[in-house]
């Protein structure tokens, strides 16, 4: 018997076109096969972005390494969110990630004078206004303190051809077609994490070997998953995570509101920060996504929180994914999905894996709603934000 997502994929085209799901199903559906061919992409590429690295100060022993900003704006944001702890311990330096969108008006306030940065944006069209504008007026601005790397889909956009930027490119079978972002979030989280272990190709390898393993068994039971809890009455979810499974967590809540056009609200939060505050956004239609930590010291508070939730009965279905499956999992909520993740996989390298679960289901809860998944919107969104009005300081000072 065919999983619902497999159902989906062996649809006519005809009927893929007139139910908007000729793109999303399969982008979700790739991404085990993608990572294998970024990968390969990526250590092709490896002397000349490591070069490139050490010719920024990051190369191994380095006393004085620059601090590195992770910019992208929506889903892109994610990316810099979900890579960034893995970062810092890999490279061992300060690194932040930070919104297009915030450093586009407050660039001056967050660029220390005489400090050397390292500026990796992440854009899967490269053509976004804000992401574009950072870029040129960094470059006009900051010469000599920030240096650019540029992670994208799209080998001809604005931002690969801006002089004075180290671009790293994708295969365009990752510049997803749809609206909302899938392969593209995950490949380039892949492309993060390469940097991330550039000076350990061999053990990365091992580790993108593991994580499309778990993620081709994981697709079919989480698709069969998020069919089912799709057809109940879900009116909200709320995604908790910790660390870089909170930034799994923000881009889900992104992507069930996004795909089904608002009607669905979301709330994405830490499992220790739902507690001041955000808990009363639960109620009997929301449904609570949970990724549960592979370290034992988180996962003792996810689940007594998970356990609050049950005995206060405050949410109508809990969803957990899981890297393995305990009796107190069980006894939470039959609806688990476990990753059979090794006992030392890292959670800073489970993003790509985990947001998985989370995009089928904000495919099949679309579905239900009777809303098309490649084109959502109705005029709201674009699969392109590239129409933000950018400011010159001359404008600015016009309006005085």
């Amino acid at each position: 018997m065919q999983d619902p997502l497999s159902v989906l994929l062996s649809l006519s085209e005809q009927e893929k076109e007139a139910r908007g799901l000729s793109d999303t199903p399969r982008e979700i559906h790739q991404q085990p096969e993608t990572w294998r061919g970024t990968l390969h992409r990526l250590s092709s590429t490896r002397s000349s972005v490591q070069d490139f690295l050490k010719s920024c100060g990051l190369e191994r022993g380095s006393q004085n390494p620059p601090a590195v900003i992770l910019a992208g704006a929506g889903t892109s944001d994610y990316i810099g969110r979900a890579v960034s702890h893995l970062l810092h311990q890999q490279w061992g330096c300060e690194v932040e990630a930070i919104p297009s969108t915030e450093l586009l008006t407050n660039m001056d306030d967050l660029i220390l004078p005489g400090k050397q940065y390292l500026l990796i944006s992440f854009s899967r069209s490269g053509e976004s206004s804000e992401g574009v504008a950072v870029l040129e007026q960094a470059l006009d601005r900051y010469p000599d303190q920030i240096r650019h790397l540029v992670i994208t889909c799209n080998a001809s956009s604005a931002m690969a051809k801006l002089p004075g930027v180290f671009t790293i490119k994708l295969d365009d079978i990752v510049n997803d077609r749809g609206l909302a972002m899938t392969s593209s979030f995950s490949n380039m989280v892949i492309a993060g994490q390469y940097l991330a272990y550039i000076h350990a190709p061999a053990r990365y390898e091992q580790l993108v070997q593991k994580m499309a393993e778990m993620a081709t068994r994981l697709l079919p039971e989480a698709a069969s998953t998020a069919a089912f809890l799709a057809k109940k009455e879900i009116s909200r979810v709320c995604f908790l995570g910790a660390g870089a499974l909170q930034a799994v967590a923000q881009e889900c809540a992104l992507k069930v509101l996004e795909l089904n056009a608002g009607k669905v609200a979301t709330i994405a939060e830490s499992p220790l920060g739902l507690r001041h505050g955000p808990m009363s956004f639960l109620n009997k239609e929301t449904l609570v996504v949970t990724y549960l930590s592979g370290d034992d010291y988180r996962l003792l508070y996810e689940l007594d929180l998970l356990e609050e939730i049950r005995q206060k009965d405050l949410s109508g279905d809990i969803l957990v994914v899981a890297p393995r499956l305990t009796d107190r999992i069980r006894r939470l909520t039959s609806n688990v999905l476990v990753l059979d993740a090794p006992l030392d996989f890292p959670d800073t390298c489970r993003p790509a894996v985990d947001v998985i679960a989370g995009q089928l289901l904000a495919l099949f809860l679309a579905i239900e709603n009777g809303i098309t998944p490649d084109t959502p919107s109705e005029g709201a969104i674009s699969r392109v934000v590239s129409h933000v009005k950018i400011y010159s300081p001359a404008e600015v000072n016009k309006n005085r």
